[in-house]
């Protein structure tokens, strides 16, 4: 465990003589949070016995998921026109797969289908899916999930949750059994087979035991040794310029010699490490900043584990962005500030920013938000995994530890995009024979982070489940806080392929906020449109500025009136930065050692490099 070294005195206050919107809590009362010191031996019993279980359902709540089956068979069972059109639609796919066999076998290498995958499924789309037998094969599967698709939704009386779930698990399932994962009904496997001798199962065979073995003995990934962090993965040089018990806070070095006098904060999710904006050497969005003559700051957040289980989302707030923006603020003498967040460090971020605007704190110059949710009522799939069981299932999961384990978090992500988080990797790592190609994107995602016990559930129920964020509920400092007290300026970026924070939710910002905001909406998913770095390949995004007196336009209206423009989407971002900067001046020093900042140590610090 590493060591902290206090570098202030905690009493410190800001500059400007504000008092700190929250204070710093290290410690809890009992009385404040769940411990297992206070816990009755019935509870215990309850939550040690759940949490036991959940090692064998993955985390799902068997209760949430037994709810949501029978809202919909009873309401399926007591609807006899759906079950008559279920039994239609049986009835007329049957018809069509038997005259598309039919003509397949008269027309062997016929292009024609009787069905077409969605535009996201690219299982079948290789020519060799084109040919018979496998052309039946993949359309009957095909029609088989259509008509599972029709059976789980629309049936009156179902809620919309318990619908989404039903409609989820049966795609889940399905997806097992699809002709694709199997070498007898793959023809791009049972190619590669004839081709070589049956040297790719034994290959496969292989990569399995290898990758089963990795995760029994704790081992990293195969190909994750050729990607190490400090050596070339986060490499910005830089120091570590403050420290406490949440976070280091890294200060990157000049590459330019002059600088723009507001620098630049980041704030990264604390669910992943931060490095992910400092990958490789070509594709680091702070070297790219620091190019472009920023100062930039980084967050970096502690790994926590079972003595963080009661920091809660007070603590992340006044131990992670108060603290970093005291810091920043002091160091660069008193300037304004373009603070970033990205993901949930943005959600945290904007709670920060509505409650330094009720609190009349100005030291922002600007926001943007990367892939930020502020109203979660159209927060994805991952709303599947939120209603009162499956919180409380997951809550009795965490208490035995004190925190949501890498693992757990991980396997969740995967089922959002099981085919090509999982089954693509069965068929190209083990049928195939083929390693996938370890990448900087693929090593950033291994190195896992792990939830506090309390701030995991604080977050889930007040943004997720009741969306007190949006709806002006949500409370710092003992009083509510709403996004639409926000005067800076906003960047807002939204990702086409977002499965976290699908760009829909994004764009609701701009129904809360009561200022100007760019919304720019980039190709990609959640990280990988990110990372956009300029001379990627095959990268478009749209982007357009409503003011705050604006009228409100819908989301799929404004994408599109806006024009997709080709190349990366960083150099939109930096202009927009500059445009609301000084003159460029002589860079800061690296921390500010008279003012309780000195630097500690090189970036990437040490935080990072926790397990």
């Amino acid at each position: 465990m590493v060591s902290i070294t206090p570098l202030r005195d905690e009493t410190l206050q800001k500059k400007n003589g504000t008092t700190p919107i929250v204070d710093p809590v290290l410690t809890r009362t009992a009385a404040s949070a769940p411990s297992h010191a206070h816990t009755t031996m019935e509870q215990a019993l309850d939550k040690g016995l759940k949490a036991a279980q959940s090692r064998f359902t993955g985390g799902l709540s068997p209760i949430a998921l037994a709810t949501a089956y029978a809202d919909w068979a009873l309401h399926l069972s007591s609807a006899p026109g759906k079950q008559l059109e279920l039994v239609e639609k049986a009835g007329k796919k049957t018809w069509r797969l038997e005259n598309y066999a039919a003509h397949c076998a008269r027309n062997p290498s016929t292009s024609e289908t009787c069905i077409t995958p969605l535009p996201q499924d690219k299982r079948f789309r290789d020519e060799s899916w084109q040919k018979w037998p496998f052309n039946v094969i993949s359309q009957a599967f095909l029609l088989n999930q259509q008509w599972w698709h029709n059976a789980t939704t629309d049936v009156e009386g179902v809620t919309q949750q318990h619908e989404n779930v039903v409609e989820f698990t049966a795609r889940q399932i399905l997806d097992i059994f699809s002709p694709s994962n199997y070498a007898l009904t793959n023809p791009d496997v049972q190619a590669q087979t004839l081709s070589q001798g049956a040297m790719n199962l034994f290959r496969g065979w292989q990569n399995f035991v290898e990758d089963v073995s990795r995760a029994n003995t704790g081992k990293k990934p195969a190909g994750l040794d050729d990607f190490e962090v400090g050596r070339n993965l986060a490499t910005a040089p830089g120091k570590v310029v403050y420290r406490n018990r949440l976070i280091e806070l890294i200060q990157y070095a000049p590459t330019t010699g002059k600088v723009h006098p507001e620098p630049i904060l980041i704030v990264p999710a604390w669910i992943m490490k931060y490095y992910i904006l400092d990958l490789s050497e070509q594709n680091s969005l702070v070297r790219y900043l620091t190019a472009q003559g920023f100062t930039v700051f980084m967050v970096s957040w502690k790994n926590p584990d079972a003595e963080d289980r009661d920091l809660g989302m007070d603590d992340y707030l006044s131990l992670g962005i108060m603290d970093a923006l005291d810091a920043v603020d002091t160091i660069t003498d008193g300037q304004k500030i373009h603070a970033m967040g990205y993901c949930i460090g943005g959600t945290l971020l904007s709670i920060a920013a509505a409650a330094m605007a009720r609190d009349k704190d100005e030291r922002l110059k600007s926001l943007t938000f990367l892939a930020t949710q502020t109203d979660f009522t159209e927060a994805g799939e991952l709303m599947l995994f939120i209603n009162d069981s499956q919180l409380t299932y997951l809550e009795d999961m965490m208490w035995d530890k004190g925190y949501l384990d890498t693992n757990q978090m991980a396997g969740a992500f995967q089922l959002l995009r099981s085919n090509d988080l999982i089954w693509s990797r069965v068929v190209h790592d083990y049928l195939m024979g083929e390693r996938t190609p370890m990448i900087d994107l693929m090593a950033w995602n291994a190195d896992a982070t792990r939830m506090p016990y309390r701030m995991h559930s604080e977050y889930l129920r007040q943004l997720f489940l009741n969306n007190d964020l949006a709806e002006g509920r949500y409370q710092v400092g003992h009083r509510p806080i709403a996004i639409s007290d926000i005067r800076a300026p906003v960047f807002l970026v939204g990702t086409e392929r977002d499965h976290v924070a699908p760009w829909h939710s994004v764009f609701k910002f701009n129904l809360l906020s009561d200022t100007d905001v760019t919304f720019l909406l980039t190709s990609g998913g959640h990280n990988a449109g990110i990372i956009s770095e300029p001379g990627h390949p095959r990268r478009h995004y749209r982007i357009n500025t409503k003011t705050k007196d604006a009228p409100h336009q819908d989301a799929d209206r404004w994408m599109a009136e806006n024009n997709a423009v080709d190349g990366s989407w960083w150099p939109a971002l930096a202009e927009w930065l500059a445009d609301k900067s000084g003159k460029p001046v002589a860079p800061p020093m690296l921390g500010a050692p008279t003012m309780g900042y000195a630097p500690v140590c090189d970036a990437p610090g040490t935080y990072v490099f926790q397990e």
